[in-house]
């Protein structure tokens, strides 16, 4: 089995894009999926989930110059999981997806 992880949705907000001291780019994106089912009382419900996406190197060059608030994308990566402590020495924990492929879907 792989670590593989496919979502299709709409970003919630302009990309985060970090630039390190070696060249590396970095852009942190936040895409929303919906999700619709009928509940018992035969009422329709919308359930939307947010997705951390983390890009780097040329993918995140290319969600930088493509990807706006909106935007419906295509994502293909693997989901990470990870944990740091905050500035009050709290543990906080991030899952993400590390973005592979980025495909663009509808225009900026």
């Amino acid at each position: 089995m792989k670590n593989k992880v496919q979502i299709i949705g709409h970003v919630g907000a302009a990309p985060e894009i970090k630039k390190l001291e070696n060249g590396t780019v970095i852009a942190n994106i936040s895409v929303a999926t919906n999700e619709n089912y009928t509940n018992e009382k035969g009422e329709k419900v919308e359930n939307t989930l947010w997705h951390r996406i983390t890009a780097y190197g040329k993918t995140a060059q290319l969600v930088e110059s493509y990807v706006g608030k909106g935007r419906e994308i295509a994502v293909e990566g693997k989901l990470s999981y990870r944990n740091y402590d905050d500035k009050n020495g709290e543990k906080r924990y991030v899952t993400e997806i590390i973005a592979q492929e980025v495909l663009f879907l509808s225009k900026k």
